[in-house]
Formats: C-alpha cells, sequence, structure tokens
C-alpha cells in the first residue's frame, strides 16, 4: 500500500510539473532520481525519456563516486535543506536531502530560448519540498494537490527566483515586495491606453534607495499615484515611452521620472507593446504576455537552421553570414508581426520559381540591400535568396508542389506549401514564420524539430526500476 501511494505522489508532481512547466516554457519533459533511505537503491522514474542519452554522466555521478563529499548522495556533501543541481547538458536539475526521501533530483528541459533557469530551478525545489510533505502526511485526500499546485505555480518560481536574486546581495531585510509589484505589471501590461499596449520602462527600487536616483520630475507625498491603480500608472508610461527615462516606484507609490543609472538590483518591468520583460540587474528573469509570465526570450531560435547549414560543411564565415542575414529577416518579420517565407537556395543553378524577379538581386550582404529586403517581405509570397552568395533574387515567390505526407492544416498555407516545395526541390531550405511567432526549418518534404515529438504517460502504477537496470538497458530508444 506504501508503495502505491509513493507512486501516485509521484506521478501526480510529475503530472503538474510537466503541465505547468509547458505552460511557462513550451512542451516539457521532466524525470526523478530517487532513494527513500540510505540503504534504498537509486530508483529513476523517466516516462517521456528525457534522461534517455545521459547515461554515462549519469552513472559517473551516482554509481562510480569513492569519495563522500563528491557524492550527490553523502549528506556530508549536501546538508538537509540544501539544494544541489547535477549538470547534465540540455537538462536543468535540483534536488538534495529532504526528511521522508533520503535523496531526490528532479529534472527538466533546458530549452534553447530561456531567459533564465533561475525560475525553473526553483519549481523543482518546490516539486522536491511538495514530495517531501506528501510522504509525511500520507493523506489520500490530498494526493492531487501537490500536482494542481505545480500547474499554477509560475508566477510564484518567478518571485521566487527573484527574491533570491536580490536577497544575496541585499540580504533578506528588504522592504520591496515581490508579489505586488508582479501583480501590478500584468495588470499594466494587459491595459490599453486610447487602444495602444504600453510602452516604456518601469522600474522598482528598494524605498531606501529612492533617494539615490537623478530625478528630471517627482511628485508631491501626497500626489504620488498608487501602484495598484493600474490605469493611472499605464497613463503615465507615456512620459517614458520612446526614451530612457524611467518611471519609479517604490513598490507602493510612482515617485516620479528618473534617468541615469539606477540602484542596483532593482527590479526592472521592461513594456514592450504587447509583451515585455522583467530583469534584475544584468539578467533577464522571464518575459510577459497575455496575461501571464514565461521563460521565453520571444528572439528568433534558428538552431535548427544552423545545425542543417553545419550538415553542409560550409566554412564558419559562410555560416556566420548566412545566420546574421536570415536571424535579420526573420526578427524583423516577427517585430512588424507579418509572417514570412525564406528559400535558401544552394543549387547551381537555383530553382526555377515563379514570382516578382529582380533585374539586379540585392546584395544582403550590403545594410541597405538588407533592409530593403526586411520591406519586400511583407508581400504576400517567399524572399528567394542565393545562399551561397547571399543575394536576393526574387519576392513574392509562389511555392507549389504535390501533396506530401505530414502536411498539417491547421499550420496554414505558407508551412503546407513550404512543405511541398521543398519535397521536390532537394537543395533548397525554407525558413517560415508565421504571423503567430512560431519558426519552422523545412528540407526535404519535412519540418526539422530539435527532438522528436513525445507522448505523455499517465499512471504508471508499478515502482520504477533501479537506475542500475536503468542504465544497463540494452533498448535505449
Amino acid at each position: 500500500m506504501e508503495e502505491l501511494f509513493l507512486i501516485k505522489c509521484i506521478d501526480q508532481i510529475h503530472d503538474g510539473l510537466c503541465n505547468g512547466l509547458a505552460r511557462f516554457s513550451g512542451a516539457s519533459r521532466a524525470a526523478l532520481i530517487y532513494a527513500l533511505d540510505k540503504n534504498s537503491p537509486l530508483r529513476i522514474y523517466d516516462p517521456c525519456d528525457l534522461l534517455r542519452g545521459h547515461e554515462p554522466r549519469l552513472e559517473e555521478i551516482y554509481l562510480k563516486h569513492n569519495k563522500k563529499t563528491q557524492n550527490p548522495l553523502a549528506e556530508e556533501a549536501i546538508g538537509s535543506g540544501e539544494y544541489a543541481h547535477p549538470e547534465l547538458a540540455g537538462i536543468i536539475a535540483c534536488g538534495g536531502h529532504f526528511p521522508n526521501v533520503f535523496y531526490q533530483t528532479w529534472f527538466s528541459e533546458h530549452h534553447v530560448d530561456l531567459c533564465s533557469t533561475g525560475p525553473t530551478e526553483r519549481w523543482l525545489e518546490y516539486a522536491c519540498r511538495l514530495l517531501s510533505q506528501d510522504l509525511g502526511t500520507k493523506s489520500v485526500t490530498d494526493l492531487e494537490t501537490s500536482g494542481y499546485v505545480l500547474q499554477d505555480f509560475a508566477t510564484h518560481a518567478v518571485r521566487d527566483h527573484i527574491v533570491d536574486v536580490r536577497n544575496l546581495s541585499l540580504g533578506p531585510d528588504t522592504r520591496l515586495r515581490i508579489y505586488p509589484i508582479l501583480d501590478a505589471i500584468l495588470n499594466i501590461s494587459k491595459t490599453q491606453e486610447e487602444g495602444k499596449w504600453a510602452f516604456g520602462d518601469l522600474i522598482f527600487v528598494e524605498p531606501s534607495q529612492v533617494h539615490r536616483i537623478h530625478y528630471l520630475a517627482t511628485f508631491g507625498d501626497f500626489e504620488r499615484p498608487a501602484l495598484k491603480d493600474f490605469k493611472h500608472a499605464r497613463k503615465l508610461l507615456q512620459a517614458v515611452e520612446g526614451n530612457k527615462h524611467k518611471l519609479v516606484s517604490n513598490g507602493q507609490k510612482i515617485i516620479g521620472i528618473g534617468t541615469g543609472r539606477m540602484p542596483d538590483f532593482s527590479v526592472t518591468a521592461e513594456f514592450r507593446g504587447n509583451h515585455g520583460f522583467i530583469r534584475v540587474q544584468d539578467e533577464t528573469i522571464c518575459s510577459f504576455a497575455d496575461g501571464g509570465f514565461h521563460s521565453s526570450t520571444r528572439q528568433a531560435n534558428l538552431v535548427q537552421l544552423e545545425e542543417v547549414l553545419l550538415e553542409l560543411n560550409l566554412d564558419s564565415n559562410k555560416r556566420y553570414s548566412i545566420m546574421k542575414v536570415a536571424s535579420t529577416l526573420v526578427r524583423s518579420a516577427q517585430e512588424r508581426k507579418h509572417g514570412c517565407a525564406l528559400v535558401l537556395d544552394f543549387g547551381s543553378p537555383l530553382a526555377n520559381i515563379s514570382g516578382q524577379h529582380l533585374e539586379t538581386p540585392l546584395d544582403l550582404k550590403r545594410h541597405m540591400d538588407l533592409d530593403l529586403a526586411t520591406s519586400l517581405a511583407k508581400v504576400d509570397g517567399a524572399l528567394h535568396i542565393d545562399m551561397m552568395y547571399l543575394k536576393l533574387h526574387a519576392f513574392a515567390s509562389l511555392l507549389d508542389g504535390r501533396a506530401v505526407a505530414g502536411e498539417n492544416r491547421a499550420r496554414g498555407a505558407r508551412y503546407n506549401s513550404a512543405l511541398r516545395f521543398t519535397a521536390e526541390h532537394d537543395q533548397v531550405i525554407l525558413v517560415v514564420v508565421s504571423s503567430d511567432r512560431p519558426i519552422s526549418i523545412i528540407q526535404h518534404g519535412a519540418e526539422i524539430k530539435a527532438r522528436c515529438d513525445w507522448e505523455p504517460k499517465y499512471q504508471c502504477l508499478s515502482e520504477p526500476m533501479t537506475l542500475e537496470d536503468w542504465i544497463q538497458q540494452p533498448n535505449h530508444s
């Protein structure tokens, strides 16, 4: 009975963790390595194969240590309540020793467009505490509570990381309360003024340090707008729109408009229209959009394109130039909120594509020509680029081809046309930018992804296998 309760606890926390991180960072997997007591073998719970491919490193960390001070299972290395972060490529991990669980570490994916690993680490820390707590209470009626809590933990994870960053420098005796600040940021971001979203910077300064700011204008003590008056704060942001000044708050009220260097470890909310970013010192903590917090940097993710270019055996200077041009065109399309498609053609001769051909191709290595290409990308159709010489030969190009397996009507005509076209032209790579921000790299009639799709697995009712047996499994597919 106790074994079944343990498995259900792990399953509920795993489910909540995956669902919560999916909202914060996109589709996310999670895994757990644990030992119930000092004499228990290490076991692994990894229903979506997050840790497959890391067997040598896991064996080195957990099974081959001779010195207690190096072994993460040694209580001398990690005291109760302290956290360890085993290092695995592409993985975020957090664990340690806790009451009711001798050792546990939760793992999740390190997405390539992460602002900071901090909030995700706080998420994993909380998963550790919840598992320890659930095993201590042994309450069947409260079994699902931990999963529900982890599903909606984004605000708490962001808050906890901001508090940790500030406490390391300023100490715990601070008067800046983070929860009201985060609430104000989201409400201001959702408030339009004359039909326009907020632009400008709002900085939250420790009350004891507000006198250190160089103010261009201040408000009287009895006329300072309350931070909870979101509409008023939104109106005042117009005063710092399009300049380097900042609206200054002590966490409760708006004091005035400041400029120049701000006190260290203040919390800055950068409003950029329908989205924005939260920063502390030089660290971008997270982004915010659509009334919630997210981990994304909101920058073009062209990792898959870079991998394809590596396979073409191009020299590093050529790869850099191609990536620079592609990034500029994609970023422009995202900022202007229009879709576009780039046909990167490395064939000789180039593919025959119907479109608006230029008498003299634009040299995209020149700033003026590249700037013009960003404007031409707004015209419906694709840009046809000679990838080897970085010249734009045509715009408004029409892509066609026969139907292929893997088409997805939910992705629209631009995406599916790219699948069909690349299936019949081996010498092209297509970069498709949708108006709602997703970027797809397509070659040979298929989208190139960072990893294969996976299906969630729920309610594992058998005891997880030992880590040693898992590592020795012959089939790692």
